[in-house]
């Protein structure tokens, strides 16, 4: 540990790097921040160089469950548990939308990507999703300038009653897929074990990769076609997408709760309750 941000009372619940505009490079003494979601609901930025929190802002009434900022990193999009989606600016404080349409459900992913205005008939320079834990993930094309959010897709995936002695489901996931624009992938408690790749253009599911179990994490790879599945059972698979065999890795000592790859795709860092892997993968 090199740096150490302020200790708070309340409960850091989850975290997000601010991206860095597309060909820029970062200037002498710049900070970089992190955003930080808290069980009190309130969304707070830090400096970590200056340890320091610069900015703090309450735009939810309960517990937040999913952070993430912009692809130009002008705003931040915060899930809360009872299914709150906001929009805000860390340059004002304020909070510019507050959308309600998953609400009852906890947030469990949010995401954003960039895309061109043309794209998907909807106008906006990103496309951004949030999932909830019922199973469902909506789409949507912003321009935050323009004041503009419009709902693209709206996607809803079917599963059988919750199995009795099942404290609790897995979650649901949901992320762009890298390299292949206009397509998501899709994993969570449903009638099958599966990750399914659906298309935003076609409004339809194309493909699906059986697995061995529900899988509790994702991420897909931004350097290669493959992703990096979790499970319950200490399991960590990576799996070439569209199809090949996959490689199963066994190095964890309880469920894999989270996979992230770097972003030039040749580390993957895994972690479960007492463990974090750092996975070197050269060949991506």
């Amino acid at each position: 540990v090199t740096r150490s941000l302020p200790i708070s009372l309340q409960s850091c619940q989850c975290l997000a790097w601010k991206p860095r505009p597309v060909g820029v490079w970062p200037r002498p003494g710049e900070s970089q921040h992190v955003v930080a979601g808290y069980s009190d609901g309130t969304v707070r930025v830090f400096s970590v160089s200056r340890t320091e929190m610069e900015l703090k802002m309450h735009p939810h009434a309960a517990a937040l469950t999913a952070v993430t900022y912009s692809t130009d990193g002008e705003m931040i999009l915060s899930g809360d548990k009872d299914g709150i989606v906001a929009v805000s600016s860390p340059r004002t404080g304020m909070t510019i939308h507050v959308l309600a349409d998953h609400k009852g459900s906890p947030i469990t992913v949010l995401q954003c990507t960039r895309k061109q205005y043309h794209e998907l008939g909807v106008e906006g320079g990103e496309l951004w999703l949030a999932a909830s834990s019922d199973r469902r993930v909506s789409v949507w094309g912003s321009d935050w300038l323009q004041d503009k959010c419009e709902l693209l897709d709206w996607l809803s995936f079917p599963a059988p009653a919750g199995p009795e002695g099942l404290d609790s489901l897995p979650p649901s996931l949901a992320a762009f897929c890298p390299w292949e624009h206009g397509v998501l992938v899709y994993v969570g408690f449903g009638l099958q074990k599966e990750a399914l790749f659906y298309s935003l253009r076609k409004k339809q599911v194309l493909r699906k990769i059986s697995l061995p179990a529900f899988a509790t994490s994702l991420s897909l790879s931004p350097a290669a076609p493959f992703m990096a599945l979790g499970f319950g059972d200490r399991l960590l698979r990576l799996q070439p997408c569209p199809a090949g065999a996959p490689q199963d890795y066994a190095g964890h000592d309880d469920t894999v709760h989270l996979c992230r790859f770097a972003p030039s795709g040749r580390r993957l860092l895994t972690a479960s309750h007492s463990a974090v892997l750092v996975w070197e993968l050269p060949g991506a």
